[in-house]
């Protein structure tokens, strides 16, 4: 019976002095509370990681529970070092929350809650450059997006190797700009932008950008000025053709229009003519009469009939020394119809 009693006793000893050491770990700070921690908390679907779970007492032996919700994961034993958990993170219900408890004797304590994210890489960037050329600077400004990727994306821009901008953070979809002045050296700068979100090593780059040169000794205000010459000039030489070419082709066609119909010769003329002096051919001219006028109609190819008088020409024969003095003489006559 006394031994019964002498064992609840040491029993009772032993629970007291735990609790005493507990409550003396804790006030000073001997046993504190873990910490669990990853790499990155944002990450790709699919993507391979590992929760550390660690206390920064290195001397104690330390019991390591780790917890997705209320579902217990793993148990582990360190002294010195931390517990490493790997896993893949395929589904959302993979993201957590986590928790990480440490347990000396009977003293636990428990530590934050870690959850996951799911980010979208970012796709290669564009950038587009535009500028402003004055007589001696240039004014420069450089604009940079992504496509995809989750938000917030930041954006850094280069000269060759060298960052030019501050990291500048964009949590819209819109382009991330820079503005600088250069002086005009003649050479051709290359130049292009960084676009980078929460996922660690997963950053991309625009294809370099080659500013042209302009040279050393060229001339920024050259094509400036030439182009509205060049307009001007244009301009008066179209008016000299219109004021030189109108009033001729008015007066030409002044000229046409006033011109007869009835004479002249025209090859795509088609008319129809019909003689009504009949029989002219086969009569006997008869002395002392007069030549006998014809008569003849036309039909041009618009339907329209005209007239078209002409007479018999009348040939004379006479005796060479008197044809100037015998005007009344009656010789003979030969009479000779010209047919056209």
């Amino acid at each position: 019976m006394w031994k019964k009693s002498f064992l609840v006793v040491l029993f009772s000893l032993s629970v007291h002095k735990a609790a005493m050491d507990c409550e003396t770990m804790k006030k000073t700070n001997e046993f504190l509370s873990p910490k669990l921690s990853s790499k990155t908390d944002a990450i790709m679907q699919g993507q391979n990681v590992s929760l550390i779970c660690s206390n920064e007492n290195k001397s104690l032996q330390i019991t390591y529970d780790l917890f997705q919700g209320k579902k217990h994961l793993i148990n582990q034993q360190r002294k010195g070092e931390p517990m490493i958990f790997n896993m893949s993170i395929s589904e959302p219900q993979d993201l957590g929350p986590y928790k990480c408890k440490a347990q000396v004797s009977n003293c636990s304590k428990y530590s934050q809650q870690f959850n996951f994210i799911f980010v979208e890489p970012v796709t290669t960037p564009v950038l587009n450059i535009s500028a402003i050329q004055t007589e001696t600077d240039q004014y420069i400004t450089l604009r940079c997006i992504s496509f995809n990727g989750s938000l917030p994306i930041n954006y850094t821009f280069f000269e060759k190797d060298i960052a030019i901008s501050p990291t500048i953070s964009k949590n819209v979809r819109e382009p991330a700009e820079f503005n600088l002045t250069k002086r005009d050296t003649g050479e051709g700068e290359e130049y292009r932008c960084e676009a980078k979100n929460r996922l660690p090593d997963h950053a991309e780059y625009s294809r370099p950008f080659t500013r042209p040169s302009t040279g050393a000794d060229g001339c920024p205000f050259c094509l400036q000025l030439l182009l509205p010459g060049l307009l001007l000039l244009l301009i008066v030489i179209i008016l000299i053709l219109a004021f030189w070419i109108l009033p001729k082709y008015k007066t030409r066609k002044a000229m046409r229009d006033n011109a007869p119909r009835d004479y002249g010769y025209t090859p795509k003329e088609v008319g129809i003519y019909a003689n009504i002096c009949q029989n002219q051919a086969d009569e006997a001219s008869v002395p002392g009469l007069e030549p006998r006028q014809c008569v003849s109609t036309a039909q041009d190819g618009t339907g329209h009939s005209q007239e078209i008088h002409y007479a018999t020409p009348v040939f004379q024969e006479v005796a060479p020394g008197d044809q100037e003095a015998c005007n009344d003489c009656k010789t003979g006559y030969v009479y000779s119809e010209l047919n056209f």
